[in-house]
This record gives C-alpha cells, sequence and structure tokens, in this order.
C-alpha cells in the first residue's frame, strides 16, 4: 500500500452562496521517500492539497490514508497532535520569529514534546548542521540574508525528523543563487533522510528536483511527468 492514499479527496468553502472547490474528487498515491513536485495555476488546489496532507486543514470528503491511517476523520485536536509529529512544513517567507535567534526558531517545534533539554540541543545542533546554517546559530533573523532564513526554515522543519516534509513555494522569495542552494538541500535531505517531500512551485527549473510532478487544474490531477533528477 501507498505511504500516503487520497481516494476522492474533495475540499469544499463558501462564500456566501457559492461554492468553491479548490480539491474535487482528487486521487493520488505516493510512495514513501519520494520528492513530488505540486505544479499549475494559481488556484488549482496545490497548496490546498499540501495543507491537507500537513494535517494544516481538514478535508470536506473523501479518504486520506497516512501510513494507514486515516487523517480525514481526526479531530482538530488529534490533527494538531498527528501533525506535530509527523509533519515539517516549509514556508515560502520563511516564518521565523523575529526576537529568538536561529537555535531558538529551530528548537521551537521541540518545546512541544516531552524531550530532555541535552536531547533538544543534539536534535537542534544535528538540524542547523544539515541545514549548513550551524555558524549563525546565535544570529537574529534579521541578521540573515534570505537564503539563510530558508535553511533556519528548514532545519526547523527537519528537528522534529518528520516522516514528511512540505514546502510551500520554498524557493519564491529567494535570488536564482539562494534558490538552487536550498533545491539541492531539500534534495539531499529527501535522499539522506528518506523523507517523504512534497513540494508546491510555479517554477519549471525547480520542478527538476523531483522525482515526479504532478500538475492540477480546478482541484483535479490532469497530467503527471517523470523528471530525473538534477
Amino acid at each position: 500500500m501507498s505511504f500516503i492514499r487520497c481516494h476522492n479527496l474533495t475540499r469544499i468553502y463558501r462564500r456566501g452562496e457559492v461554492e468553491i472547490r479548490p480539491l474535487d474528487s482528487l486521487h493520488l498515491e505516493i510512495e514513501r521517500g519520494e520528492f513530488l513536485v505540486l505544479m499549475g495555476p494559481s488556484g488549482s488546489g496545490k497548496t490546498t492539497l499540501l495543507n491537507l496532507i500537513a494535517g494544516i486543514d481538514q478535508a470536506t470528503g473523501g479518504e486520506l490514508i497516512i501510513d494507514g491511517q486515516n487523517i480525514a476523520q481526526l479531530s482538530r485536536n488529534q490533527l494538531a497532535a498527528w501533525r506535530s509529529s509527523h509533519v515539517g512544513y516549509i514556508f515560502q517567507l520563511y516564518n521565523l520569529i523575529p526576537v529568538l535567534t536561529a537555535y531558538e526558531n529551530v528548537e521551537l517545534p521541540l518545546l512541544l514534546h516531552d524531550l530532555p533539554a541535552r536531547d533538544r540541543h543534539e536534535r537542534v545542533t544535528a538540524a542547523l548542521t544539515l541545514a549548513g546554517i550551524a555558524d549563525r546559530h546565535e544570529h537574529f533573523p534579521r541578521q540573515l540574508s534570505g537564503g539563510q532564513e530558508q535553511r533556519v526554515a528548514i532545519a526547523r522543519a527537519i528537528v522534529t525528523q518528520p516522516r514528511i516534509l512540505v514546502a510551500d513555494e520554498p524557493t519564491g522569495d529567494l535570488d536564482k543563487s539562494s534558490a538552487e542552494a536550498t533545491l539541492q538541500l531539500l534534495q539531499r535531505l529527501n535522499r539522506e533522510l528518506d523523507t517523504t517531500l512534497i513540494m508546491v512551485t510555479h517554477d519549471p527549473n525547480a520542478a527538476r528536483y523531483g522525482t515526479r510532478c504532478l500538475h492540477l487544474e480546478k482541484g483535479r490531477l490532469v497530467e503527471e511527468t517523470s523528471d530525473a533528477h538534477s
């Protein structure tokens, strides 16, 4: 059985009397350790699908089975607990807390877990090292470049050792050089940690780093292509 399985997955929003379906009876299977890229025009359902898989949003209908568990049936509290243990999220605009150092930003997710301070320190140091930003651990976000901020954000996403890593336009706010470095890092983390990685992007060059590219339009899968690693 696939690691992630979407069956008739549907998300409906209502604005007054208007019904909006960013996802409409979607069928999709994702294998463990895959680097899946989601592409499509704005409003196609990419981020909605990403947020459902990440446990940030809840489906209106259908099944979303991850490692044998249908997370579409979890309550919001259950979903929050599941998300903190299973998912790391990388945002386009980093979402770092300005008054915390790089180290403290990365440590933040671990404070939700019952871990001794020594274990937290080891995990934070390991995550910062993997992300190539350990030498900036005492710096605040305002003292970092955009590429360095994204590396801190990636370290924060992997510090809980999640099985799923999701990234929403992770290079959208970066210059070309920083974007390439970020994509190379994500690709390496996918390979070395065997983490299932799902990335939303509008950039065809970024899509080359995935093992598979999936195209969405109006909430439905319209095309799939296989892309070799760069």
